[in-house]
């Protein structure tokens, strides 16, 4: 059997071929603690730029000008023509033509008798002759319906809805003119 010995290098040797490797160099000038910082300030703000956004409020709908509501209710109305008796639809509709004459004119025609409202729209120059006259038909055939108690059907329900359609129609077709 052979035994081959193999010269161990000396220490001193070792330490002349292989050299100790160097720490790192740092070559930044700004502190990493400030960097870190920086990072979570940015992200903060990316955070609550997302967090805003997601929970703005809408801005408001603009409110709905007198004629659009009274045309939805009307419009409203008239699916309910055959199921309303028309005693209380001649009452639903008046109503809504009553708030439609103040909300758009400024007049308190709403606590008023028809003959009453009748005279206070003889006196304001709003409204035309043909807009008079269609509301004087209009509020005969209502009080006919709600007092003299004529037997009336839903064809004049629909008949009182066309009137009052025309007339809030009317003015704003003379307003776009």
């Amino acid at each position: 059997m052979q035994v081959f010995v193999v010269p161990l290098l000396s220490t001193s040797l070792v330490a002349q071929v292989f050299h100790d490797i160097a720490p790192p160099v740092n070559y930044s000038l700004t502190p990493t603690w400030l960097i870190y910082a920086g990072c979570a300030l940015v992200l903060a703000a990316i955070g609550l730029a997302i967090w805003y956004f997601r929970h703005r409020q809408p801005p408001p709908a603009p409110p709905k000008l007198p004629r659009q509501l009274a045309l939805d209710a009307l419009e409203k109305m008239s699916s309910e023509v055959d199921q309303i008796r028309p005693y209380e639809f001649s009452i639903k509709v008046s109503d809504v033509l009553r708030r439609y004459v103040t909300d758009q004119y400024g007049l308190p025609v709403t606590r008023q008798t028809s003959v009453e409202f009748l005279e206070r729209l003889a006196r304001n120059p709003q409204f035309s002759g043909d807009e008079k006259a269609l509301l004087q038909d209009f509020l005969d055939r209502c009080d006919l319906i709600k007092f003299a108690r004529y037997d009336a059907t839903p064809v004049d329900s629909r008949s009182l809805l066309e009137e009052a359609v025309r007339f809030v129609k009317g003015a704003e077709l003379a307003a776009v003119a």
